[in-house]
């Protein structure tokens, strides 16, 4: 994910209603909802990473590690030019990141994550206000599946760089198997989740204020390193081939 990973480790081990102000920060356009069918790269809505994360990521964000067939999205994790091209990092994976930043509504996506210890597959939102890179202020809800158990999946949120609200769910299947349906719909009150419809877990500010700030829709794919290595998702081994996550679909539905 985008923020410093030190702090989601850290955070491992009341909502503000924002009414006419929300729709003052909110780019007009993300006031629309979407769904983007992910049959070729859609530059209107979505541009592709090329850039390094923080110490915690064991990967470059790469254009070409994103691939598009049969009306699946897949994020490819290799070592092809690696880490000569990949500003020293062992792996090169793909990012996928909404242009426009989208407020309360659900957010879903259909995949089916990567299997392997040390691997992260995502799908979340996230805003960082600071205008000091280093300094994390961001507003973020996530969704995550670690490779090293794929029947699990992790909620957390952060508000003004804050998390330590992470919750482990019981999938009652393997992700890595099959496509399912993820989501999360955020309101000023609460942030519900559900896999495949159901409901699996609501947070409503009681544990710390829910995020307030629009953000990216944004997916990846990523083997940690480093604290993240160490403390949560174990080391990641290269098979030798790449290692795939895909996309069958990312939509948003703006809240009432």
């Amino acid at each position: 994910m985008k923020k410093m990973m030190s702090k989601k480790i850290r955070g491992m081990l009341s909502a503000m209603m924002l009414g006419v102000s929300l729709l003052l920060v909110i780019p007009a356009s993300a006031a629309t909802g979407f769904t983007e069918n992910l049959n070729a790269f859609d530059s209107s809505k979505f541009y592709r990473s090329d850039w390094s994360n923080g110490s915690d990521f064991g990967v470059r964000w790469k254009p070409g590690n994103i691939e598009f067939n049969n009306g699946i999205m897949a994020l490819r994790l290799d070592n092809a030019g690696c880490p000569s091209t990949c500003d020293g990092k062992p792996f090169a994976s793909g990012e996928y990141v909404a242009q426009e930043r989208y407020g309360y509504g659900r957010v879903e996506a259909r995949m089916k994550v990567a299997k392997g210890t040390g691997l992260v597959t995502s799908l979340f939102t996230y805003y960082n206000p600071s205008p000091d890179p280093n300094i994390s202020l961001a507003h973020e809800i996530d969704i995550e599946i670690l490779g090293k158990d794929t029947t699990k999946l992790e909620t957390n949120y952060f508000t003004d760089g804050v998390g330590g609200h992470s919750t482990i769910i019981d999938l009652g299947f393997d992700a890595s198997l099959d496509f399912h349906d993820y989501a999360f719909e955020w309101s000023p009150s609460y942030i519900k989740w559900y896999v495949d419809g159901q409901l699996v877990h609501t947070e409503n500010g009681s544990r710390g204020p829910l995020p307030s700030l629009p953000g990216r829709i944004m997916v990846n794919m990523w083997a940690g390193a480093n604290a993240a290595e160490q403390y949560w998702t174990g080391k990641f081994i290269y098979p030798g081939s790449p290692v795939r996550a895909y996309y069958d679909w990312i939509k948003f539905t703006p809240a009432s």
